[in-house]
């Protein structure tokens, strides 16, 4: 088990075997799960305006009010 000391900050540096494992470099963003009792930590991943935006146009075929009509009660 790593060990890590909290500051009066409330921060703590991430053991070097930790970053290493989750492949974690300056500046990333991580996440805090609960599970069970427990905490876990885990990298987010960047997210990726480009293909999330290029992902939006090819749903556009049930953007209408139609759509929104037939599935409103779902």
């Amino acid at each position: 088990m790593s060990i890590s000391t909290l500051t009066t900050k409330y921060q703590a540096t991430i053991p070097s075997d930790v970053r290493k494992l989750l492949d974690l470099h300056a500046g990333d963003k991580i996440g805090f799960e609960r599970s069970q009792g427990k905490i876990y930590i885990v990298k987010i991943q960047p997210f990726d305006l480009a293909y999330h935006q290029a992902l939006e146009s090819t749903l556009s075929e049930w953007d209408s009010k139609e759509d929104d009509e037939a599935y409103r009660d779902l």
